[in-house]
This record gives structure tokens, sequence and C-alpha cells, in this order.
């Protein structure tokens, strides 16, 4: 990737397509139709971006919000856990 810069580009149906699926008590998953939470704003897709450093990151996140012509939140991966 050009300037060792990766990305990863998905967008999402809308909200009211989603299922929810809650296995935290174990057993078979809990599966309800809708979000996971009523909300004014939904996420509508995602970017994952490796870049150098946070800097980099924020950068290509003003160029992202300009052309989506809306809010970019920036997050770091988690890591896997080695071993």
């Amino acid at each position: 990737a050009a300037g060792g810069i990766e990305v990863v580009v998905a967008g999402l149906h809308p909200p009211e397509t989603a299922t929810v699926v809650d296995a935290r008590k174990g057993g078979d998953g809990l599966t309800t139709d809708g979000p996971f939470a009523e909300a004014k704003e939904q996420i509508g897709g995602f970017w994952i971006l490796k870049a150098p450093d946070l800097d980099a990151a924020l950068k290509l996140a003003e160029e992202a919000s300009a052309a989506c012509h809306g809010p970019v939140e920036v997050r770091p991966l988690q890591e896997e856990a080695a071993g």
C-alpha cells in the first residue's frame, strides 16, 4: 500500500436490518431483531486503516470525513493476544 497505509472499507445495511446476538451467558446465543441500541445515530459502515501513527490516522480521518460528509470516529484496534 502507498505510504505504508492499508485500507479496508465496508458499508452496512440500515440499522433495522440488524440482528443482535448475545451469548454472554454461555450456551446458545439469544437473538433479537433490530439494532443493539435505539439511538439517533447509528454506525453506517467502517474503515480499517493501518497507519504508521495516530497523527497519520487523524489526517486520514479528516480526509474521510470531508469525503463522506459526516463525522469519523478514530479508534485503535485491539491487538490479538500473543501465543
